[in-house]
């Protein structure tokens, strides 16, 4: 079986929903619900990065989520911000911890890259307030697996 991500809230490809954005009414700003399955033998753990390549600047990252138990199989919908269960969040580009949506300029849509990595090691060696870069580079080296979601959203 083959390391698989996938969201409830839309399809690899698909249109991310307005409530998952940095301008959500009401402000929701709201993670996406996650699910995953396929993890290989021997998956200690698992990381979370989702990234935007087509920001101007070069790739904008908003949101690592790591440390994650190899039990587990999805993150809820608004995960929040502080450490549960030793599951870890790290700094975004918007320069806090936890997730912060997609919220690119005028034009055409943004590919927002969800990658799940199945991790060899039980907890990632880093910092303790490492960016999401940091996360994503230690999890490239621990990875036994990656799966991709991809959404796009525009403005």
């Amino acid at each position: 079986m083959t390391l698989a991500l996938s969201s409830l809230a839309f399809a690899d490809g698909g249109v991310i929903p307005t409530h998952y954005g940095c301008d959500a009414a009401g402000g929701a700003d709201s993670s996406p619900p996650l699910q995953w399955s396929g993890a290989p033998a021997g998956t200690r753990s698992f990381a979370l990065v989702c990234a935007d390549p087509d920001a101007p600047s070069g790739t904008f990252y908003h949101w690592a989520v790591y440390d994650i138990p190899a039990p587990a199989t999805s993150l809820p919908e608004h995960y929040p911000t502080e450490t549960r269960d030793h599951v870890r969040q790290a700094l975004n580009d918007f320069g806090r911890r936890g997730y912060g949506g997609p919220c690119p300029p005028p034009g055409p849509p943004h590919h927002y890259r969800f990658t799940l990595y199945a991790l060899k090691v039980a907890h990632l060696s880093l910092h303790a307030s490492p960016h999401c870069a940091d996360v994503e580079a230690a999890a490239r080296r621990n990875s036994l697996a990656q799966a991709d979601l991809t959404g796009l959203f525009g403005r």
